[in-house]
């Protein structure tokens, strides 16, 4: 008796507990609540997914490259290779943006289109079929912030909007879009880790952090918010074992928007100054010179003759904004400076003393641009090919542009090619070639000659003058 007594609690107690447990959900609905909100995230993911998608591209480049021994060293050899990237579809005229270190050097560019999203739509498998491979044209390289510009004579492509950069927070989600190892139209998720990294203390070109994943093929693929605009392009990863560890980098899209468009327009990037060295305020540095606060930017110098002295900035003039935007020290001065074309206008609100001013202040094109020179030439008719330069004839508007020459006569490097072979230490822009093999060049026609009488493979000494200095190029020609 007293056994059945036990199992009838036993029996009611499990009862109990399981009516119980099923009436918890109506009990407690919070619980149920972050189940939905999983499945709403991922259906959103995915629908930004596949809105996404069909805007970016697979990258392959055929070029040369030295041919190393099983130790890494030189053999001597040059032999054709593959390589690839990624990059993103920015204009409905068929303008991709990627990285310069992904088309660098390449003979020859040719770019996988993904599938039309009204074609994805007529296949049910999983299994989508492979999109379409076209030829795509160098537009331009912008070195300087790796960041290039790739044409397709397509039309009626999908394409993305470049996002406001500015706008990205630290902890904001974002996707990486690419071909990491070769896999095409693969996607990540992760969060912005840091929206200003430097790779120097004084380095004007910022990057985005992220920990979405980021792999070697990468390069050039679009880093896209919620609402799938590119807010950066990824460029490159920090790693101790060649994969991804969480620690990916990419180009701000406002910094990719100013290069994007001026590329588009004259094939090159033209960076500005406005003429005045600034310094980060300390305390110290603000006891000293009276200033009102103990944090921002003060100018240290303005420079003779430059846009800055015609606007009437002068020397320990407190710099309280640039457009609007408080300027907090000398770094976020030069990052912001950075992202502006040559001939804008930026507007700084300055403190001198008690008074406030404000100056408005064009931007002239910065003296030791590295392209200085590329606008004074075109591909059709200053094109030396097999040296990968674009070569420009001496006279008196450039010899005024140059330091004083040691040898007068010579062909400057205005710029080299888009598809200019690697070859370690090469030309510079802004070098004077005075002979090759000992044999004097003073015209294009003669450089044009002496080179195209080189086989394959034989040497070549080119003497040049950079910066006042004679030394030699030695390689063999390809």
């Amino acid at each position: 008796m007293r056994r059945k007594k036990y199992l009838f609690v036993f029996v009611l107690t499990l009862v109990v507990c399981l009516l119980a447990g099923r009436g918890l959900p109506a009990q407690s609905p919070s619980k149920e609540e972050p189940a939905s909100d999983l499945r709403k995230l991922s259906i959103s993911l995915q629908a930004l997914s596949e809105r996404v998608s069909p805007a970016v591209v697979q990258i392959f480049t055929t070029g040369f490259a030295p041919v190393q021994d099983v130790v890494g060293a030189s053999t001597g050899l040059v032999s054709s290779q593959r390589s690839g990237g990624s990059g993103v579809l920015v204009d409905p005229e068929g303008y991709i943006v990627t990285n310069a270190h992904v088309v660098e050097g390449a003979r020859r560019v040719q770019v996988l289109l993904a599938v039309p999203p009204d074609e994805r739509a007529q296949w049910r498998s999983i299994l989508k079929p492979r999109g379409k491979t076209v030829s795509a044209r160098i537009v331009g390289i912008d070195r300087e912030t790796d960041l290039a510009v790739l044409k397709v004579e397509q039309k009626g492509l999908a394409w993305l909007e470049l996002g406001d950069s500015d706008r990205v927070r630290q902890g904001q989600l974002v996707l990486a879009f690419g071909s990491p190892l070769g896999l095409e139209n693969s996607v990540s998720l992760g969060v912005v880790s840091s929206v200003a990294r430097q790779l120097g203390p004084e380095d004007p070109m910022i990057y985005i952090q992220t920990d979405a994943t980021i792999n070697p093929g990468n390069s050039g693929g679009p880093l896209v918010d919620t609402e799938g605009r590119v807010v950066g392009i990824n460029t490159f990863i920090v790693s101790q074992s060649g994969g991804s560890e969480g620690i990916g980098f990419a180009a701000p899209s406002n910094i990719v928007r100013n290069v994007f468009r001026q590329i588009r327009r004259t094939g090159r990037v033209r960076r500005g100054q406005i003429g005045v060295a600034t310094q980060s305020v300390t305390p110290t540095l603000a006891a000293g010179l009276g200033l009102t606060q103990d944090w921002g930017v003060v100018v240290g110098d303005v420079f003779p003759g430059g846009p800055a002295e015609a606007a009437g900035i002068e020397i320990a003039d407190l710099i309280l904004t640039l457009d609007g935007k408080v300027m907090e020290n000398a770094r976020q001065f030069d990052v912001n400076l950075y992202q502006r074309s040559i001939g804008d206008a930026v507007t700084l609100e300055v403190l001198r003393g008690s008074q406030k001013l404000t100056k408005i202040v064009s931007l002239w094109e910065r003296a030791n641009d590295p392209d200085l020179f590329a606008n004074l030439v075109s591909r059709e008719t200053n094109l030396i090919s097999r040296l990968g330069i674009l070569g420009a004839e001496l006279d008196d508007r450039i010899t005024k542009m140059l330091p004083p020459l040691r040898e007068p006569s010579g062909i400057l490097v205005a710029a080299r090619a888009a598809e200019a072979p690697s070859r370690g230490e090469g030309f510079l822009p802004g070098d004077v070639i005075h002979s090759i093999n000992g044999a004097p060049i003073r015209d294009l026609a003669g450089l044009r000659a002496t080179v195209g009488s080189l086989k394959v493979g034989d040497p070549v000494v080119i003497q040049i003058e950079r910066f006042g200095q004679f030394l030699f190029l030695a390689f063999e020609i390809e």
